[in-house]
């Protein structure tokens, strides 16, 4: 792989706002048009945009796990949309600006499927997670279905053999069932005398 400086690359403006030590190698511009599996997926839509007129903001007192210090302050947000009615809590963090910017989010989602179905992000999120978990079962059956297989082709290769007379006629097990009752594999008692 050759890498150029870029200013004796052929294209008039390819080195117009790089230094003349930046180099251009072929696979910096393969890496900008690559196709990824993630770029290939249909784009996710948008997020419905909320007007911040439609909602009733409320702070709230924290409850929960956190310490005294989630239950003394007001970090708890309550956002209602009016024009829907529908009511969001969020207390994710002790961070009020923070659970502000995750009730938005929650609210947007929740007006999403709302407003769109079986279409909206959530929607489409689920499915890509179902089609996903379907494939991952789907390649685990089939892998250990093969390991069957292969496992029961070496147990009806053993079973011939016993068949056509290559086998002891005895396994290893009654040998060892044999002595632990005290007998030898042939029927003789071979404790000595008692």
């Amino acid at each position: 792989m050759v890498c150029l400086p870029l200013d004796q690359i052929s294209h008039p403006n390819a080195g117009a706002h790089f230094d003349a030590d930046t180099t251009a190698c072929p696979l910096d511009f393969l890496r900008a048009f690559s196709a990824s599996p993630l770029s290939l997926d249909k784009a996710l839509p948008p997020r419905p945009k909320i007007l911040e007129s439609d909602l009733v903001e409320a702070f709230l007192r924290g409850s929960g796990p956190g310490g005294q210090k989630i239950n003394k302050t007001s970090c708890a947000v309550q956002l209602k949309h009016i024009p829907t009615g529908i009511v969001v809590k969020c207390q994710e963090t002790r961070s009020r600006e923070l659970n502000r910017k995750f009730a938005r989010q929650i609210l947007a989602e929740k007006l999403d499927v709302l407003e769109k179905g079986d279409e909206s992000r959530s929607a489409i999120k689920g499915e890509r997670a179902r089609v996903k978990k379907a494939s991952a079962s789907k390649k685990a059956k089939r892998k250990y279905r093969k390991l069957d297989e292969e496992k029961g082709g070496i147990e009806q290769d053993g079973a011939e053999s016993d068949e056509q007379g290559h086998g002891t006629g005895g396994t290893a097990v009654d040998d060892v069932s044999a002595r632990s009752a005290g007998a030898s594999p042939g029927g003789d008692d071979v404790r000595g005398p008692t």
